[in-house]
């Protein structure tokens, strides 16, 4: 009993929580059939998670519970319910074709202060027994634990969604950019603590150029959000009042910064795109930062990596900061993000910023939300930590020839 309650409580992903509750109990009294139907806030079963029943067609016919039948039975009394032959029961309806033969039930409602979480079944025991009053007092006692682990979830889903809600409020709606194309995307990290540092912005300056930012405060947990409003805005003001290039703005930026009395560090890409006579550069500082990736529209790439990278913004403002630039070919992306996107626990940083590349040549045309989808929200993947992405598009012929040097 104490190593199911143990392995029901060892994970906050609802999903996960909701099948160890069901293989747990079918463990525990040696059933073959196991249910957890999951009722919404209006009391009607939202899902339905099984063991025992290993035909994917078949769970699909099933369905959700309709409000009549045994699965019901608990909503309504919410107690136990011991069943020693199904055929015979009056409530034993609604079972679709093909549904396994099941003899003897015993149920038991998962109930919080009150609050009914959802009904717990199992079905026929392996050894051919019916359920006596020792399963139906561990099933009771395996449903109390769980119930709270289930409550523990559907408390943390919420409170990641009001995180991630809060992060994205503070990202910027990205102006219109024109003749440049633009296209951005956060994605938050699996994990609640994760969440929190990343940025990206852009701007068009009064001389015209523009201005993009993409940033990291170091920390990883929602208590970095506020020091990433802090920095940007500050950014937001330098590069607006008196702008130039993006190494003196880092410069001005770490002297503000030692003004706060604990300054927040991050690291930052911070460039300037210009239009000179029809050509466009990109002078950049890299403060600590992942670098940019170039993409050519003939799917030649390229990481912008200068030799002179300076330390993050924050520790340290007598040290200088370097201003870098390059030739953009016509219709070329660049790319600018957050490590995130790149690093894994399981794998050198090398590999993700190669898996990158290839990817992102893989889709040097396709429109920049189609690019910026493809790297963010692959089905299945998770972020270790949270994503910023920022792409900007330049106009040109894609046949031009590119020359990236």
């Amino acid at each position: 009993m104490l190593g199911a309650v143990v392995a029901v409580s060892a994970d906050l992903d609802t999903r996960t929580v909701l099948h160890r509750i069901v293989e747990a109990a079918t463990d525990l009294v040696g059933a073959r059939y196991g249910a957890l139907g999951v009722l919404g806030e209006d009391g009607v079963f939202t899902d339905l998670i099984t063991v025992g029943i290993d035909d994917p067609d078949l769970c699909a016919a099933m369905g959700l519970p309709q409000g009549h039948g045994l699965l019901h039975a608990l909503v309504d009394d919410r107690r136990p319910l011991r069943v020693s032959d199904m055929a015979t029961h009056p409530r034993a309806v609604g079972f679709p074709p093909g549904h396994p033969a099941m003899r003897t039930l015993l149920g038991v409602p998962l109930t919080v202060r009150d609050t009914l979480y959802g009904t717990l079944y199992v079905a026929d025991k392996k050894d051919g027994t019916p359920f006596t009053n020792d399963d139906e007092d561990l099933l009771e006692a395996l449903a109390s634990a769980a119930g709270i682990s289930l409550e523990n979830a559907s408390l943390y889903e919420r409170l990641k969604r009001a995180a991630e809600h809060f992060q994205r409020r503070m990202l910027p709606v990205l102006p219109d950019l024109a003749p440049l194309q633009a296209a951005a995307r956060y994605e938050p990290a699996s994990e609640l603590l994760r969440i929190g540092g990343d940025w990206y912005d852009a701007m068009v300056l009064p001389d015209g150029a523009t201005c993009v930012v993409v940033g990291d405060v170091t920390g990883h947990d929602v208590e970095a959000a506020p020091p990433m409003g802090q920095i940007r805005n500050m950014l937001r003001a330098l590069v607006g009042d008196r702008y130039g290039p993006p190494g003196v703005i880092v410069s001005r930026l770490d002297r503000a910064l030692t003004m706060l009395e604990n300054p927040p560090t991050a690291t930052l890409v911070l460039g300037r795109i210009e239009n000179r006579r029809g050509k466009y550069t990109f002078g950049w500082s890299n403060a600590g930062h992942l670098p940019p990736l170039l993409i050519c529209a003939d799917g030649d790439t390229r990481y912008l990596t200068p030799s002179r990278h300076g330390i993050p913004v924050g520790i340290d403002a007598s040290v200088p900061r370097f201003t870098h630039e390059t030739p953009l070919p016509p219709a070329s992306t660049l790319l600018l993000f957050t490590d995130g996107l790149v690093e894994r626990r399981d794998q050198d940083i090398d590999t993700g910023l190669n898996d990158l590349a290839e990817q992102a040549a893989r889709l040097a045309t396709a429109p920049l939300d189609e690019l910026c989808d493809a790297l963010t929200t692959r089905p299945g993947q998770t972020f270790d930590d949270d994503v910023a992405v920022l792409a900007l598009r330049l106009p040109g012929d894609p046949n031009h020839p590119c020359i990236v040097v």
